[in-house]
């Protein structure tokens, strides 16, 4: 079975949480990658950004429900979401929009693993750890090319 190591990229792109959002989708289009991986000044990881968090940035605002009740307004759904979200849309740095504590895999994670990692988790840019550090990456593209070699 074909493993991470055989199919990771080792060219990925690492930036740090201060970089602007506007920077970042230049870079994303001139590069023409998905994902980077966020690292401290360290080079330690601290998550990862993508595509979608980018888009994400870009939705309409849900303003929760709430009902008022003599002269107090009570919130039927989580008003710490609204924030959540509010903060994302007036994000100007990396730093808003960015996934701390990303999935990551090893070496030697077969396709198989990564493949059900991407589709039952909802998660398509995989950095790969190896002592510590992350050696590459693996996202929808690599596991598609793998797919295709595998054929022949």
């Amino acid at each position: 079975m074909l493993k991470a190591s055989k199919m990771m990229n080792k060219s990925f792109l690492t930036i740090t949480p201060e970089m602007g959002v506007e920077e970042l989708a230049r870079l994303f289009t001139r590069k023409h990658i998905s994902g980077a991986v966020v690292v401290n000044k360290k080079g330690k990881i601290l998550g990862v950004v993508t595509e979608s968090d980018l888009i994400a940035k870009e939705k309409n605002l849900h303003l929760p429900t709430v009902v008022s009740i003599f002269d107090a307004v009570i919130y039927l759904e989580s008003s710490d979401h609204f924030k959540e979200e509010l903060h994302r849309m007036l994000a100007s740095q990396v730093e808003d929009i960015y996934s701390r504590d990303p999935i990551t895999i090893n070496p030697d994670t077969n396709l198989s693993d990564i493949a059900t990692l991407m589709t039952e988790d909802g998660v398509h840019f995989l950095p790969v750890m190896e002592n510590g550090h992350v050696a590459g990456i693996v996202g929808k593209r690599e596991v598609i090319e793998a797919l295709a070699s595998l054929g022949g």
